[in-house]
Order: structure tokens, then sequence, then C-alpha cells
């Protein structure tokens, strides 16, 4: 395989989402996916053509064999997915909606054999030889051990001169309070070259409520580029150099499963910025792509592959 273009560190389930919409004590049928923000990023990049490769640990069960055969469908690296005779794979189930709102879901993944994902799964070639390294809250979050890898993983990466993005992706129930969550998220953020929040993260990590403050906070903690997710209206960037603006949304008719639009949003940033584009564009390309997402059922389902999005 030809050396690594991006890796990243985090859990992968298997998703149930519901065939029918209403309340999901009422669903009779649902259909399987793969979920996780790390992976829909992962697998978001890879149909982009990028080499990625996947850090995590699955248990010896069906759903940890179907995560494995999603990979190999998507074409990621597994060599550092290890399988875990000793914790379940995660599952969720998800609800259906027709209406643009945001569905339920329920995770079952407490001592998920991901949670248990530590420094000893740190493999530094493995990861230093890549390009990137994009690392998201939602995997810091799962456990100390996992947010110690995190930070293992990031060291690494600076050390070797190699470029590191991270979307905060909050979870607030997996943290033990908000204030931990907070100041957690924060010291990984500042290890990144390039940070990606939401408008409602942003307020909640730094106190400010307005795009440029958001990004003052981390461009003064020596991230390179902020880039702040805000909602209908696009997107906003700030750089370490001052470069600043805003990019207009992709409007879209009908919205049908917002889940994963941030990570469609992130695969754009990322594989713009890798290919060389400048920053608004590579901004531009994350909106597009957030709002392929969002128009498919399923986390990543509605991902581009490169004749997709050239077609857009």
């Amino acid at each position: 395989m030809n050396a690594l273009d991006v890796v990243t560190i985090g859990e992968a389930m298997a998703m149930f989402v519901a065939r029918e919409t209403g309340d999901l004590a009422a669903a009779d049928s649902f259909v399987k996916r793969a979920a996780g923000a790390e992976l829909n990023v992962a697998i978001g990049l890879a149909r982009l053509g990028l080499n990625v490769g996947w850090i995590s640990r699955v248990g010896n069960d069906s759903f940890g064999r179907f995560v494995r055969q999603t990979l190999a469908q998507e074409h990621i690296d597994a060599r550092c997915v290890t399988t875990d005779s000793r914790y379940p794979t995660g599952f969720q189930l998800k609800s259906a909606v027709s209406d643009g709102s945001d569905p339920s879901v329920e995770y079952f993944r407490k001592g998920s054999a991901a949670s248990h994902l530590s420094p000893d799964d740190f493999v530094a070639e493995y990861v230093t030889g890549a390009r990137h390294l994009h690392l998201s809250g939602v995997a810091a979050a799962l456990s100390d051990s996992a947010l110690a890898l995190q930070h293992t993983a990031a060291r690494a990466m600076k050390a070797a001169g190699k470029t590191l993005s991270f979307d905060p992706n909050l979870r607030p129930v997996l943290w033990p309070s908000e204030a931990v969550m907070v100041r957690q998220i924060n010291l990984l953020a500042a290890c990144a070259d390039w940070v990606l929040p939401g408008i409602g993260e942003g307020h909640i990590l730094t106190g400010f409520t307005q795009p440029e403050a958001i990004a003052d906070f981390y461009l003064d903690r020596g991230v390179s580029a902020v880039i702040v997710k805000t909602g209908s209206d696009g997107a906003w960037f700030k750089t370490r150099d001052g470069e600043k603006g805003q990019v207009a949304a992709v409007r879209v008719e009908n919205v049908v499963d917002t889940v994963g639009a941030g990570d469609g949003f992130a695969v754009g940033v990322i594989s713009g910025l890798l290919e060389g584009l400048p920053l608004p564009q590579a901004v531009a390309r994350g909106n597009t792509i957030g709002s392929l997402a969002i128009q498919v059922i399923g986390d990543s389902e509605g991902l581009p592959t490169r004749a997709q999005l050239d077609a857009q």
C-alpha cells in the first residue's frame, strides 16, 4: 500500500436506523449501517481517493466483523485495528425523521472495546508515517486511556512536523462534567493546526458567541487556522496570518438526516487543504460535502466519491 495520507483514531459502531418515522419504541424494522464520527471522516476521505488509516478496537463479535467489512469495502487501512475478545463492539439505534429535525440516537457503548483504547495502541511509525492526523472529541471522551492515546498521537505528529486537525464534536454525556470536557477538549485543540468547532460548541468551549472571538481563542493558543461552522450561514474562518471571511452555505431543499453533516464538512476542509487548495475553497468544499451528507439517511452514505464531488 502507498504511504498513508491521513490517520484517524476512534470508535466505530454498528448503527440501526429505523425504517419508519416516529418513536424508536414503535419501530419494527431497522437498516444496519456503520457509524462513528472519526469513521465517517475516514470513509469520506477514502472515497475522495486519499489513503486513509484507522486505529481502533472492535469486539470479537458480529458487529466487529461488520466494522471490519465496512473498512475493507471503503478501502481503509485496518492494520492498527485490534480485535479485543474481552469487550464488545458498541452499537446505536437512530430514529428516522422526515422534517429535517435531528433524529434521536440511543447509544449502547459503555465498556465497549474501543473505550479501552490506550497509548498501548499507538504505533509511532504508522501514525507519523502519514501526512496528517485527524482527531475528534468523541474518541477523547470514551475513557481516560483513550484520551491519553489522543495526546500521545498528537504530540508525536507535532514532533514529526506533520499536520493535525481537530473537530471538538462535543459529547457532554460521555464526560464526568462540562468543566472537565471544556478543559480536555481545549488542551487537544491547542495541539492542532486546524480546529473545526460548531458555533454552539465554540460558545461552550470559549465563552464567546461570535465566530471571530472563538477563532481568536484558539489562534492565541498556537492553532494555524480555525473554521467555525455557523449553521445555515455556512462557515467562518480565520488564520494565524489574519486572513478571515465567511463562506456561504449550500442551500438544501430537503434535509433528510442531519447526523454526519459536521463530519462531511471536515472531509471537505481536510481534503482541500491537503490538496493545496486556498482555505476559502477548502471551506467551500466542506460546505458542499456537508450539504450532500444531510440529504441521505445514514451517517456516511451521502459522502461523495471524487467523481460525484466534481459533478457538483
